[in-house]
């Protein structure tokens, strides 16, 4: 699954707003701030939709050597 940071790097590849990324995955804003801001950990499915929500965009996550988030090209 991601994690907070990936989302946020995502996120600022992808030039989105936290609402952004909430409208298309069809969570609240509020979800999306607690996850980024480490308060909170979504459930696994939105954890699902947001990782395929950003996959769908472009946006591609490495596991290996480290964790992180590329744009594909």
């Amino acid at each position: 699954m991601i994690n907070a940071a990936q989302c946020r790097a995502a996120r600022a590849l992808l030039k989105w707003k936290q609402r952004d990324l909430a409208d298309r995955c069809e969570v609240s804003v509020t979800t999306i701030r607690l996850f980024e801001i480490e308060t909170t950990s979504p459930h696994r499915t939105t954890l699902k939709v947001l990782k395929e929500t950003f996959e769908q965009a472009g946006i591609e996550f490495i596991y290996d050597n480290g964790i992180g988030v590329t744009l594909k090209a």
